[in-house]
C-alpha cells in the first residue's frame, strides 16, 4: 500500500531531477538559451520532420498561436524551416535545420554524460533500483499522455 505522500514525493523528485539536469546543461553551453517549449518543439520536429503547426500544438498540448510563436522564433534563430504543405497550400510543414540537429545532438550527448556521471556515483543497489523503476516510469508517462488526450 502506497503512502499518502508517495505521489507528491515522486512528482517532486522527478521535477527536481529534471530541473537540475536543465540547469547543469544550460551552464555548459555557449549557445543562446532555448526555453523548454522550444526544445520540446525541436525534438518533435526532428522526430517527425514535416509535422504541421496544428499537429505539433496538439502533440505538445499547447495553443496553436503559442506554437506559431515558437516556430517564428526558432526559424529566426536558424533551427527550423517552414515549407508550404503541397496537400494544403495554407498549411506549413516544419523541418529541422542542420543547426537544430547539431544542437539537439550536443544536448543529448551532454545530458547522457551528466546522468552517467551521477548514476556512477550511486551504489549498486541504488543503480539497480533506478533501472528497475524505468518500466513503471515509462508506464506513468503513457498514462499521463493518454489522460491528457482524453481531456
Amino acid at each position: 500500500m502506497e503512502s499518502e505522500s508517495f505521489p507528491e514525493a515522486l512528482a517532486d523528485a522527478l521535477a527536481g531531477v529534471q530541473r537540475l539536469i536543465r540547469r547543469r546543461l544550460r551552464s555548459g553551453t555557449t549557445a543562446p538559451r532555448l526555453r523548454g517549449a522550444e526544445v520540446e518543439l525541436l525534438r518533435l520536429v526532428v522526430a517527425r520532420p514535416g509535422i504541421g503547426v496544428s499537429e505539433a500544438a496538439k502533440e505538445l498540448y499547447l495553443a496553436g498561436n503559442s506554437v506559431s510563436t515558437l516556430v517564428n522564433q526558432l526559424a529566426r534563430d536558424g533551427y527550423l524551416n517552414r515549407e508550404t504543405d503541397p496537400a494544403d497550400r495554407r498549411a506549413a510543414r516544419l523541418l529541422p535545420t542542420p543547426a537544430a540537429d547539431a544542437r539537439l545532438r550536443d544536448w543529448r550527448e551532454r545530458r547522457t554524460a551528466l546522468v552517467r556521471r551521477q548514476v556512477a556515483r550511486l551504489d549498486e543497489a541504488e543503480r539497480a533500483a533506478l533501472e528497475a523503476a524505468l518500466p513503471a516510469l515509462r508506464k506513468l508517462a503513457v498514462n499521463l499522455h493518454e489522460e491528457a488526450e482524453e481531456t
